[in-house]
């Protein structure tokens, strides 16, 4: 539920679901790994293959202005389960630089980049109806729902994603610190249009919230980062402040909804490039997989420390490319519902 469904289009088409993004060092010296996943409901109530007309992006600022200097682009080559990877650079004509062609199932390598795109196991773990009962007990009843969380159910325990991983050499990417987040576009016989964006977990879900603010989520997956401060930054002030307010746990609970605003705004995952990636309530450095995510997003929401009883798979996490977990077999997945329907609600 990072981003799962959090729009009508992902409802429409889970294809275009950008669930989540992670960022660490590659298993080969001096590369960077980076993992997109979309489609929660990926192989049993949906397509395994990428959208045909979707462009899945990971942008990269390194310059610290909000503005992207470094695409890698994922889009369809001419079949559904064809795809090419290209690099492009702000400011540069043409369509990027092509890095490799590949296949969805089979890793591929060329010009120092390895590729994959296909089904893994979900990594994101969260009890999703004790979350609706926090957020609905806090617009609806002004209160904290300290009972949201004793079911300890994950609603993504067994699921698979479509995962897009590649793992460049750093120099493509740049040095120190970088800022990163991913889209999905469509493209076809329109203009380019970006449908969907990720810049940190559980953001739209938690931070926005508020059914008086609801027509934000849309305005968010459709815009760029250099925006957020004015677009969503008071959003962000005021739902902090008042989680931390009935969570009790701040002196200051408006301070504190300032502080975080700040610290989320421009929504973008900063990571120090070559360094261990980290992810808690102190450190955002890139994210690793296997970081239990949900908690840390609600313990920053909060001010104070939360934890919904439930944590990922990481027994199914691989040490070298792809990394990302692997799936689960039908077998496995035998007596789940679509995803859609259960967290394609309105609160």
């Amino acid at each position: 539920m990072s981003h799962h469904f959090d729009t009508t289009r992902a409802r429409e088409d889970a294809r275009l679901n950008v669930c989540d993004m992670y960022l660490f060092p590659g298993a080969r010296a001096d590369t960077t790994a980076m993992v997109l996943t979309t489609n929660p409901d990926a192989g049993v109530f949906a397509p395994s293959t990428p959208h045909p007309e979707a462009i899945y992006a990971f942008r990269f600022d390194v310059d610290d202005d909000a503005q992207e200097d470094v695409v890698f682009e994922v889009r369809p080559s001419g079949e559904s389960d064809r795809y090419q990877v290209l690099r492009v650079e702000a400011g540069q004509t043409g369509s990027g630089n092509l890095l490799l062609e590949g296949q969805v199932g089979e890793p591929v390598f060329a010009h120092g980049v390895q590729a994959f795109v296909g089904v893994a196991a979900e990594l994101w773990a969260a009890d999703a109806f004790g979350f609706f009962t926090l957020v609905n007990a806090l617009h609806q009843e002004d209160r904290f729902a300290t009972e949201a969380f004793e079911n300890r159910n994950n609603l993504f325990k067994n699921r698979n994603v479509l995962a897009t991983v590649l793992e460049v050499p750093n120099s493509m990417i740049g040095k120190g610190r970088v800022h990163a987040w991913a889209t999905a576009s469509l493209h076809g016989h329109a203009p380019r249009t970006q449908v969907y964006r990720w810049g940190l977990p559980l953001f739209t879900h938690l931070f926005l919230s508020d059914p008086a603010i609801g027509e934000l989520a849309d305005r968010f997956h459709v815009s760029a980062p250099a925006d957020d401060v004015a677009d969503f930054g008071a959003a962000v002030a005021a739902f902090t402040a008042k989680l931390a307010r009935r969570a009790g746990a701040v002196p200051d609970p408006d301070a504190y909804g300032q502080q975080v605003a700040y610290r989320l705004c421009p929504v973008m995952l900063p990571y120090e490039i070559g360094t261990q990636a980290r992810f808690d309530p102190q450190v955002f450095n890139g994210r690793p997989l296997g970081v239990d995510a949900f908690d840390v997003m609600l313990t920053v929401g909060a001010g104070l420390a939360i934890t919904d009883g439930v944590a990922p798979d990481t027994g199914r996490i691989r040490a070298q490319f792809p990394y990302c977990g692997r799936p689960y077999s039908k077998a496995q997945q035998q007596g789940l519902a679509p995803v859609r329907e259960l967290i394609g609600l309105s609160y």
